[in-house]
């Protein structure tokens, strides 16, 4: 069985370009960085490096190996994390990943309620936009959107439940002509400066660019950003207009209003994926329900109309 511990050397090297600079970093010295890539090039039968000049450059075996090494030292890491929360009397874990806006909306109730059935339980959330290939650990329930009108996403391995659907709607400054209008048409906002929070095309900006294309335009992005929070701090400051979930619209900036979209009107759906597992049944049920009350709690049922405080 391969070593872990060379092949962590072995991506050091490769990564630094040079057994100096891993050793470096590993805090070893050049002679056992050397001394351990010796001995993973007899275990594996490899040429693992050749002479380039002054220095060493990494064989196509050798980066085969690395990229091919990735997965099981990230899986053999999370094993490690596991054995240290066992021996630290936290064997009970729950793990959740969801988009930002639910971990802010909707996890302070979840977490509460787990904390309450369970008080020696550990939560671990992690932020699926910013760490598509999984967090820690695998998820116990991955929270995804979707279109409405999309087909019914799937994760194997896990149970589909529906949580929400939910609007989206315009946010602009309260002194911003377009908020004249009850509602707003798409087709108003061709001219308008556009603040986007999904710069990498997720579920929801694929839901906002297709909407603009069906009033025939394409946004006028003078903005592109991954976190909610930055659009909303960026339309507050007057630069434009922005569309976000209503389950995002926590906390509104004072100076900032909302209007309901037509034409078309824009939703997406909320699901969650609950994964089998026969240790933790009883914890991932437990939040499930936590999820559903504060899902039907949050999600408004009807367009809010626009209060004559917003005006």
């Amino acid at each position: 069985m391969l070593d872990p511990h060379k092949l962590i050397v072995l991506r050091a090297v490769i990564a630094a370009g040079s057994v100096h600079g891993a050793a470096k970093g590993l805090h070893l010295t050049p002679a056992t960085v050397s001394q351990h890539l010796q001995v993973l090039a007899r275990q594996t039968g490899l040429v693992l490096f050749e002479k380039s000049g002054r220095n060493i450059a990494a064989t196509s075996a050798a980066l085969h190996l690395a990229e091919e090494s990735s997965r099981a030292l990230s899986d053999l890491q999370r094993l490690e994390r596991t054995v240290a929360d066992l021996r630290a009397g936290r064997a009970e874990r729950i793990t959740f990943s969801c988009f930002a806006s639910v971990a802010q909306a909707w996890m302070p109730h979840v977490v509460s309620v787990l904390r309450h059935t369970s008080p020696t339980t550990v939560v671990e959330i992690s932020i699926n936009e910013l760490h598509p290939g999984g967090g820690r650990h695998q998820p116990d329930i991955e929270i995804r959107n979707e279109a409405i009108d999309a087909d019914p996403s799937t994760l194997e391995g896990y149970q589909r439940h529906v949580l929400a659907e939910e609007e989206l709607r315009l946010v602009l400054p309260k002194d911003h002509p377009l908020c004249a209008h009850d509602t707003v048409d798409m087709v108003q906002l061709r001219n308008e400066a556009w603040i986007d929070h999904d710069i990498h095309d997720g579920p929801t900006g694929r839901i906002i660019t297709r909407a603009c294309t069906t009033a025939g335009f394409t946004p006028n992005y003078i903005a592109r950003l991954d976190d909610h929070h930055a659009a909303l701090s960026l339309t507050a400051a007057g630069l434009g207009i922005t569309v976000l979930p209503t389950i995002a619209l926590t906390g509104l900036p004072a100076n900032l209003t909302t209007r309901p979209l037509t034409g078309p009107t824009l939703s997406r759906r909320i699901v969650a994926f609950t994964r089998t597992h026969p240790v933790r049944a009883r914890l991932i049920h437990t939040a499930l329900t936590a999820l559903r009350h504060t899902a039907t709690a949050q999600t408004p049922t009807t367009p809010r109309n626009p209060s004559t405080e917003d005006r």
